[in-house]
């Protein structure tokens, strides 16, 4: 991305989607490829009157952590990341990796173990998030990696994270507003629903929303954005689901998972590929066998499969399901280390009922509904 490019997002991460202030203590970190944005957002936030630190990630420590560390190194989190979560006020994570498939080789049940120990970490930041204490993001960046992996040149991905995040309008910080409220409407369409029925090829399910904030992801808590979500009721779905992109989490992935659920619980998993680490990761906690997310993908510039769940879960006409824990504010109250987001493309050939009334077809919600 051109370097007017990166100083307009930062300027969107810090001005808008963590409305950085004065005294305000801002964590940033990337991968060492994120080093140009890193740099910009620095100085966006000091110009913002925040008191910025920056840090480098890098994969192939827990790599070797993976594949070296003891049990109890496995569990252990490091002070300054404790730190920040109870006391920081803004974290800025950026997602531009240097190796997609870096962990590929790595042990599912350390992965699952690594996850388990920041469980109550997760809680508290999420916690902090709820009660409006600490904002945070996590910022797609394009890396010569996710660019192939998105089979894209970089100067095309560098592309695709431009028109999504909406940079290419005079204003980007007007054009969220205005897509927001879009958003807005279908949100409230949605709050009036007691239970939804989804069909497609290999898909019948059924999960009730009675009950349930739906939330409108408007560029606050990631870039790109765009997504309406809510916490299903934990003991409610039921039937099947057929997940046409591949499952990835932590640079792990399943290909062509099926899911089948009875009263709320997960109760077969099989993928095509990758099929022992989704049992790994399902089996992880009680809660990573019921679903804590059902949600709309609504941003029509991302169109295709890129690999990174970041941007997947925001493809315009897909839908994605969470296993494991629920989303803050949602009403939800699944509990798990896990939160696996998993991606339906519903362009294809589909239809979603809302109280036995169609109200989406093909990856469109039907005119009059919002």
């Amino acid at each position: 991305m051109p370097d007017t490019g990166l100083e307009k997002l930062a300027e969107v991460v810090v001005g808008y989607s963590t409305a950085v202030g004065p005294g305000d203590v801002v964590r940033i970190e990337g991968h060492p490829t994120t080093t140009p944005l890193i740099q910009e957002l620095y100085r966006a936030a000091l110009r913002a009157g925040g008191q910025p630190t920056a840090q480098l990630v890098v994969d192939e420590a827990v790599e070797t952590l993976l594949a070296e560390g003891t049990d109890e190194q496995l569990q252990w989190v490091p002070l300054d990341v404790r730190w920040n979560l109870e006391h920081g006020d803004v974290w800025i994570a950026l997602d531009g990796p240097e190796n997609t498939r870096h962990l590929s080789g790595a042990d599912p049940a350390k992965l699952a173990l690594r996850l388990k120990a920041r469980e109550p970490y997760q809680a508290r930041y999420l916690e902090r998030f709820g009660a409006g204490e600490f904002r945070w993001i996590l910022c797609a960046y394009p890396s010569e990696a996710a660019a192939q992996e998105a089979g894209r040149s970089l100067k095309e991905f560098e592309a695709l994270l431009h028109r999504a995040a909406f940079l290419d309008a005079e204003d980007p910080v007007a054009a969220w507003t205005a897509f927001g409220d879009r958003l807005d409407r279908i949100a409230s369409f949605l709050e009036r629903t007691s239970e939804l029925r989804l069909v497609a090829e290999d898909t019948d399910l059924r999960l009730a929303v009675a009950g349930r904030t739906w939330i409108c992801a408007k560029g606050k808590t990631n870039l790109p954005d765009g997504e309406v979500f809510t916490a299903p009721v934990e003991t409610s779905l039921d039937g099947t689901i057929r997940f046409t992109f591949p499952a990835a989490i932590r640079g792990r992935q399943a290909e062509d998972v099926r899911l089948r659920f009875e009263a709320g619980e997960l109760v077969e998993a099989t993928a095509a590929r990758g099929e022992a680490f989704l049992r790994e990761m399902v089996g992880m906690d009680d809660g990573a066998r019921r679903a804590g997310e059902f949600a709309f993908g609504l941003n029509d510039a991302v169109t295709d499969h890129t690999g990174s769940v970041l941007l997947d879960e925001k493809i315009g006409g897909s839908v994605h399901l969470a296993l494991g824990r629920s989303v803050v504010g949602t009403g939800g109250e699944n509990v798990s280390a896990l939160h696996w987001d998993m991606v339906c493309d519903l362009r294809p050939g589909s239809e979603l009922y809302a109280d036995g009334e169609l109200v989406y077809r093909d990856g469109r919600f039907l005119d009059g509904v919002t």
